[in-house]
């Protein structure tokens, strides 16, 4: 049994080493890719913190919710998307190549850019979406909806500043790893 998991250990840490050392051009290259594409999400999250919820929930109740419900059904276009999961993707190799070499320059910062990237991810799915979701099942003229409205937009922005602060560390963390790595 010990003999099986180590060979099955050698194998995974081959692998990893293997595919991960491919080449430094590349590594190098998708670090830098993922420090732009985290720039850009941070920038996108950053708009809505900083005056697209102010400019809805300073609308009537329903213009703002009929807005929302407009840019809810509108972002997960295949473009936006690709930037913010493939950054997660791209992210989350970097992070383990990091972790299997962290005697490497930048391999440290690997990491913590795949972590704070991470954060805008979760944040997404286990905050903001579920709150679009009850949003967008509501009747926009109606008085629970309007009430709903002023909890929501102050909710989901502040939720919004994690998720700013999430890419912005990434694409920091990202920048140095690839300076560090020349």
């Amino acid at each position: 049994m010990r003999t099986r998991f180590r060979a099955m250990e050698g194998l995974a840490v081959g692998l990893c080493n293997g595919f991960m050392a491919i080449d430094n051009a590349f590594v190098r290259g998708l670090t830098l890719y993922t420090a732009i594409t985290s720039g850009v999400c941070a920038g996108i999250f950053y708009a809505f913190s900083a005056f697209v919820m102010s400019a809805l929930g300073n609308l009537p109740a329903g213009q703002g919710i009929a807005a929302m419900n407009s840019i809810n059904k509108q972002a997960p276009t295949f473009w936006f998307m690709v930037v913010l999961m493939g950054t997660a993707l791209t992210g989350l190799v970097l992070g383990v190549y990091g972790v299997f070499h962290l005697n490497r320059p930048g391999a440290l910062l690997l990491v913590v850019g795949a972590l704070a990237y991470l954060v805008a991810i979760v944040t997404t799915g286990a905050f903001h979406v579920p709150r679009n979701d009850r949003l967008l099942g509501m009747d926009p003229e109606s008085v629970a909806a309007a009430d709903y409205w002023r909890t929501y937009v102050t909710e989901w922005t502040w939720g919004n500043h994690l998720r700013v602060v999430g890419p912005l560390v990434a694409a920091v963390a990202f920048t140095v790893a690839w300076r560090q790595s020349r």
